[in-house]
């Protein structure tokens, strides 16, 4: 079994590799001569990291659809005030030089189109992420293995190897093909696996254990792919105070927080969300250190 994956990531690698070269090289060339914005942000590459790294990424989400400029705000206020490594918001230059003018912590930006991530690299983007697909599931839309990777390699093209990359395996693929897919795009040039759980069922209680019940698939997902992958796995999708220590126990380097915080209806209640997932990260750390 290990020939066999060996000689597959072998195999995608070279795959990935002539795809590339072949199809993107002018794009990829004219985007180096266009401007200098995306060799200043390569000096931001390993800041941007570095907590993956050291297993305490915070993302805080504003969500993929969101362009209303006072909640992005207040989320990406809560995010810099509460101990956040990074913030995730729609993929608009508008909003990235707002959510740059509000504090230091690094900006994301979240498409599916990976044409709108020039625009936003420019302005400023510290990351890119493909993914936050919640508002196309609402839609019916689903996202195959196939076109996240084709997703993954457009974008490394249009923005080079210097911009980091996260991506999103998609929930509603089967466990075994979420960590295929992982493996792909790892080889494709994705820097960060990001894992979603999307809830058939509503959870059988309240409190703990429903929260725990939410954050199940995501958990599992992160498991799975943190043994398969070298690159860092963050977990999202469900994750709260109470779940983001089960993920950093279930292998993730980070974990995504959205609707915990965005869904709050004040900038003090935010803050108090994002500091206490912070907490409870660097209490699980400090645990497994003792």
């Amino acid at each position: 079994l290990r020939s066999s994956l060996t000689m597959l990531k072998v195999t995608l690698a070279l795959a990935i590799c002539v795809s590339t070269a072949s199809a993107f090289t002018p794009t990829l060339m004219s985007t180096h001569r266009r401007s200098g914005v995306l060799g200043a942000v390569c000096a931001e590459r390993g800041e941007v990291l570095r907590p993956f790294q050291d297993r305490t990424a915070l993302k805080i989400i504003s969500g993929l659809n969101n362009f209303n400029k006072q909640s992005v705000s207040s989320v990406v206020q809560a995010a810099n005030a509460g101990g956040a490594t990074l913030v995730d918001i729609a993929c608009d230059a508008e909003l990235v030089r707002l959510a740059k003018s509000l504090g230091p912590v690094p900006v994301c930006v979240s498409a599916v189109d990976p044409e709108l991530f020039v625009g936003a690299v420019k302005a400023g983007a510290d990351m890119v992420e493909i993914g936050n697909y919640d508002a196309f599931y609402l839609e019916g839309r689903v996202f195959s293995a196939e076109e996240v990777l084709a997703l993954t390699v457009e974008t490394r093209a249009l923005l080079g190897s210097t911009i980091p990359l996260s991506v999103t395996v998609p929930h509603t693929l089967p466990l075994d093909e979420q960590v295929e897919l992982a493996m792909k795009l790892e080889l494709a040039g994705a820097d960060v696996i990001q894992t979603e759980g999307g809830m058939p069922m509503k959870p059988s209680a309240a409190g703990i254990q429903g929260l725990i019940e939410k954050a199940a698939p995501t958990l599992a997902a992160t498991a799975a792919i943190s043994n398969a992958v070298q690159i860092p796995t963050m977990a999202a999708s469900g994750i709260s105070a109470v779940t983001a220590p089960l993920a950093l126990a279930s292998g993730a380097a980070g974990v995504g927080v959205g609707s915990a915080v965005n869904k709050l209806n004040s900038e003090v209640a935010m803050l108090a969300a994002v500091r206490q997932v912070q907490e409870a990260m660097a209490k699980e750390l400090a645990r497994v250190k003792a």
